[in-house]
């Protein structure tokens, strides 16, 4: 029998509209939608499925917003942004609980991504100085000299993975900057997104921070609409194609943070028992591989290849689906019936291709589990570059294992992808480090080390796997616009 989910007093967000200049709005246009958790098919709350009415009307009230806050001196939308960091981490259980049930992730994991977000707006508040320009030299007569100015109204689309997280941390930086932003969270887990707006929407003049709901067609609107001045995405290549494709119409900027199909190496001198957690880990089994920057490809070298592998059947096990909102889960579901059929169906290609299944490649058999879009860790080895596990983004809890033994023929698989997000290379030998750091196809590289971010360095892809770089002052200063001042003194 399915189990219910328990809340744990947890109140769901109280609005279903449209937020934004500084109140809420009943859809123009659109429907109201209802969301269901994918632990238990349970509806759990509505929310507005907007339209290209609320887009236009978002944007002006945006505009508005724009015009106090650029005007606002840094340092004091520097304080604000503190009490909004506060807000945030005051309330990150209930927000946590909240992506839980409507996600999938599990609540302990999902308490990690609100003090994020509460990190993010803390990290963007202290560089508000840093947004600086730069004095040229032109002889005595002149002063020549640059200055970083807001483009104005920022669009940003975000993804279903990491939807509390994604939707305040994302809106930090071009606030820090001066920007008023439009967060579209996704449709498969909007509450978070809307109890965010109820908690910190009178923080900040209104118009400056604004939520709207729906699905593709409020992203396609904000996307062309001529008064967003910067459009950004967290999803996947096709999407990320379509927004720099809309977005050209006006020829407005774009920052892509889009798939990956990521490489773990572990060399011949790397210790086997690490290099077992770092697959585990890597592999963000925790979401359900529902990670761009997953290590979904492990490359494993033939003197450890074997050692590692009985290692992980093992460790695997600590991974355990179970209801999100349980503190004790370390597995949640699938976002959505969508992503659970595409994992199903590539456990089936990957068998027909001739990959061996090592753990998992099912349903889990607790009944209390029997209406979520629940699946087993999965770990194929035995698996080849050319498979399509090893060469398609999943998306889905399944791990893929190659073996190799020459170092040049391993990096062009490694670099075969279109993708080039993370790599991880395990090996105490520090040439060889820094030898497959430099091939490697990748924006992000961890040298025995897996899945972490570090708060201020540069994160984001090279190839198909974006544009522009977050978590640092570059996302910072892509919000921002050089203008040159000449001055000829009489």
């Amino acid at each position: 029998m399915s189990a219910m989910l328990d809340l744990g007093g947890v109140s769901l967000p109280l609005t279903e509209g449209q937020f934004y200049g500084g109140g809420w709005h009943d859809t123009l246009g659109g429907t109201l939608a209802e969301t269901r958790s994918p632990a238990t098919g349970d509806v759990i709350g509505r929310f507005s499925f907007g339209s290209a009415a609320d887009v236009d009307a978002a944007v002006r009230s945006a505009q508005v917003g724009f015009k106090v806050w650029s005007a606002t001196p840094p340092l004091e939308r520097a304080r604000i942004m503190r009490e909004v960091s506060a807000v945030i981490a005051s309330h990150g259980r209930e927000l946590a609980m909240i992506d839980a049930a409507d996600g999938g992730n599990p609540v302990t994991e999902m308490s990690r991504d609100a003090a994020n977000a509460a990190a993010q707006w803390q990290f963007f508040a202290g560089l508000v100085t840093e947004m600086k320009g730069a004095s040229i030299p032109m002889g005595p007569d002149v002063v020549n000299f640059s200055t970083r100015q807001p483009y104005g109204v920022v669009a940003r689309i975000v993804a279903f993975n990491h939807p509390f997280m994604f939707t305040a941390a994302k809106a930090a930086a071009p606030i820090a900057a001066g920007n008023a932003v439009i967060m579209k969270p996704p449709e498969q887990a909007p509450l978070s997104a809307l109890r965010l707006a109820e908690l910190i929407g009178g923080l900040l003049p209104d118009g400056v921070f604004n939520v709207l709901t729906g699905g593709a067609e409020v992203g396609q609107a904000l996307s062309t609409h001529p008064d967003v001045n910067v459009v950004t995405l967290i999803g996947s290549v096709p999407t990320g194609r379509a927004v720099m494709k809309s977005a050209a119409e006006t020829l407005k900027p774009v920052l892509l943070e889009l798939g990956g199909k990521n490489a773990l190496i572990g060399f011949a001198d790397a210790d086997p028992d690490e290099v077992a957690d770092a697959v585990v880990a890597g592999m963000n089994f925790i979401w359900c591989g529902q990670s761009c920057g997953s290590t979904s490809r492990a490359f494993l070298h033939d003197d450890i290849h074997d050692a590692v592998l009985e290692k992980v059947a093992e460790k695997i096990k600590r991974h355990k689906p179970g209801l999100p909102t349980d503190p004790d889960t370390t597995m949640g579901a699938l976002v959505s019936k969508a992503q659970y059929d595409k994992t199903l169906s590539y456990i089936d290609i990957a068998k027909a291709e001739g990959a061996r299944l090592l753990c998992g490649g099912k349903r889990p058999d607790d009944p209390a589990l029997e209406n979520g879009f629940f699946v087993e860790p999965t770990v194929f080895h035995g698996v080849d570059q050319s498979m399509r596990i090893a060469s398609e983004e999943v998306f889905g809890p399944i791990l893929s294992i190659l073996r190799w033994s020459d170092w040049e023929r391993m990096m062009e698989d490694v670099n075969a992808v279109e993708y080039g997000l993370t790599c991880s290379i395990w090996t105490n030998d520090l040439n060889m480090a820094h030898r497959t750091a430099s091939r490697a196809e990748a924006g992000f590289i961890w040298v025995n080390e897996v899945s972490k971010h570090f708060l201020g360095t540069p994160f984001g892809g090279f190839k198909q796997s974006g544009i522009g770089r977050e978590e640092c002052l570059s996302e910072l200063m892509s919000f921002t616009q050089e203008k040159n001042i000449h001055i000829r003194m009489k």
